[in-house]
C-alpha cells in the first residue's frame, strides 16, 4: 500500500515536472549547433569589460546622495519669526536706541529687548584675527557657493563662527556699544533700526527722543559679526556677516532691504526648519529732518516670502539599483549581438562564403586543398 502510494506521487511529480519544462520560454539550444568566431569572442570580451563598467557606475551612483531644492508655499502664517543679532555702533550706549516695529504695529516691548553693551569699536588681535578669519571664510563660500552647497548640505557643516572673542581693556573710555541678543518677532513685514536716542512709546509706534534735537557727534561707523534669522541650519550662509562700514559723517544712513525665506532641511545629517536671506544695500546723507525715515542710523528693513524652500536628499531603493543593472546588462547584450552579427555578414559579402576553422576564417579554396591532402 506504501509502494502503491509513493509510485503514484512520483508518477504525478514526474507529470508535474514535464508540464513545467513544456512551459519554457527559454530553450536550450544544442551544442552542436552552437559556432564560435573571432569576432565574436571579441565583442564578448567588450561587452563583458563595459557591463563591469556599467554596473560599477550604477552602483556608485546608487550610493552617491542627490540633494533636491523645491519651492512649496509657506502656509505657517502663524509661526513666530526668530531674528540674532550682534554687532557693534561706534557711539556709547546711551546715545543710541535699538528698536523694531513691523506692519502690525505691535509694541515693540513684545517682541523683548536687545541687549545694549558699552565696549570698544577697535578690536583688539583676536577680535581682528576671529573677524579677518569670518570675513575670508565667508567670502570664499559666496563666490563658490552655488557648487559647494550640496556638500555643506550633505556633510551637515555648521559655522565655527559663532561666539565674538570678549575685547581686552584698553586705557581709554568705551567709544563704542554692542547690540545682541535673540527676539521672536511676527512672520511680517518689518524694520529693525538703531537710531540716536532712546524710543518712547506712544499710541501706533514709537519715537526717539533726539531726533528732535541737533546733534553733531552721531556716527554710524559699525561692525555686523552675526545678523541671521530662525535657528542655525548646516550650509546655511548669512550674507551680513562679517560686515563692516566706516563714515566721518553724522548724517549718514545705512539701509539694509533683505528678503527672508523658510527653509526646511531634511537630510541625513540634519533636520532644521530655519531661514535664509539675500539683501540689498543702501547708504546716503540725509538732511537731518523730522521723518523718521530720513534720520541718520542704520536701518534693516525685513520681509518674508510667501515661497519655502524645502531641502531633501534623494536616493535610489535596492529594487530600482538592480532593475537598472538588468536593464542596461540586457540592453548590452542585444546591441552587442546585433553588432556582432552586423559585421559578420559585411565579412561574409566583402570576402565570400567562409569556414571556420579553430576560431578563423579560412577561404573555401583552402579548404577544399587539405580535404584533397587527407
Amino acid at each position: 500500500m506504501n509502494k502503491n502510494t509513493e509510485l503514484r506521487q512520483r508518477t504525478r511529480r514526474a507529470k508535474i515536472t514535464e508540464m513545467v519544462r513544456n512551459l519554457d520560454s527559454f530553450p536550450k539550444m544544442p551544442p552542436d549547433y552552437k559556432q564560435y568566431t573571432g569576432v565574436g569572442g571579441i565583442m564578448t570580451l567588450f561587452m563583458y569589460f563595459f557591463m563591469l563598467w556599467l554596473i560599477l557606475s550604477e552602483i556608485t551612483y546608487y550610493f552617491d546622495v542627490r540633494i533636491l531644492n523645491k519651492f512649496v508655499p509657506d502656509v505657517e502664517f502663524n509661526e513666530k519669526l526668530k531674528i540674532n543679532v550682534d554687532m557693534t555702533i561706534a557711539m556709547p550706549c546711551r546715545e543710541i536706541g535699538a528698536d523694531i516695529v513691523d506692519v502690525t504695529n505691535q509694541e515693540s516691548l513684545e517682541f523683548g529687548t536687545f541687549h545694549l553693551e558699552d565696549t570698544w569699536f577697535e578690536m583688539c588681535p583676536e577680535q581682528k584675527m576671529y573677524f579677518e578669519d569670518m570675513n575670508r571664510f565667508n567670502t570664499y563660500f559666496k563666490e563658490k557657493y552655488h557648487s559647494l552647497r550640496h556638500i555643506l548640505w550633505r556633510a551637515g557643516y555648521f559655522s565655527n563662527f559663532k561666539n565674538v572673542p570678549r575685547s581686552t581693556t584698553p586705557d581709554y573710555p568705551h567709544d563704542a556699544c554692542r547690540v545682541y541678543g535673540e527676539l521672536e518677532l511676527n512672520k511680517v513685514a518689518g524694520n529693525f533700526h538703531i537710531t540716536l536716542g532712546k524710543s518712547l512709546s506712544v499710541p501706533g509706534g514709537h519715537i526717539h527722543l533726539q531726533q528732535f534735537f541737533p546733534v553733531y557727534f552721531a556716527n554710524f561707523s559699525h561692525r555686523i559679526d552675526r545678523l541671521s534669522f530662525g535657528n542655525s541650519g548646516p550650509g546655511i550662509l548669512h550674507p551680513l556677516d562679517s560686515t563692516m562700514k566706516i563714515t566721518n559723517d553724522t548724517k549718514q544712513v545705512y539701509k539694509y532691504f533683505i528678503e527672508v525665506i523658510s527653509t526646511d532641511i531634511n537630510t541625513n545629517a540634519a533636520k532644521v526648519k530655519t531661514y535664509q536671506y539675500s539683501v540689498k544695500e543702501l547708504s546716503k546723507l540725509t538732511d537731518g529732518g523730522g521723518d523718521s525715515h530720513e534720520m541718520s542710523g542704520i536701518f534693516f528693513k525685513y520681509d518674508t516670502n510667501p515661497l519655502k524652500i524645502v531641502i531633501k536628499e534623494e536616493k535610489y531603493t535596492l529594487l530600482q539599483l538592480i532593475l537598472r543593472i538588468c536593464g542596461c546588462a540586457g540592453g548590452l547584450y542585444i546591441v552587442a549581438g546585433l553588432m556582432t552579427n552586423v559585421f559578420e555578414a559585411f565579412v561574409s559579402r566583402r570576402y565570400g562564403q567562409t569556414a571556420h576553422v579553430s576560431g578563423k576564417f579560412v577561404s573555401p579554396t583552402k579548404v577544399n586543398e587539405s580535404n584533397r591532402d587527407i
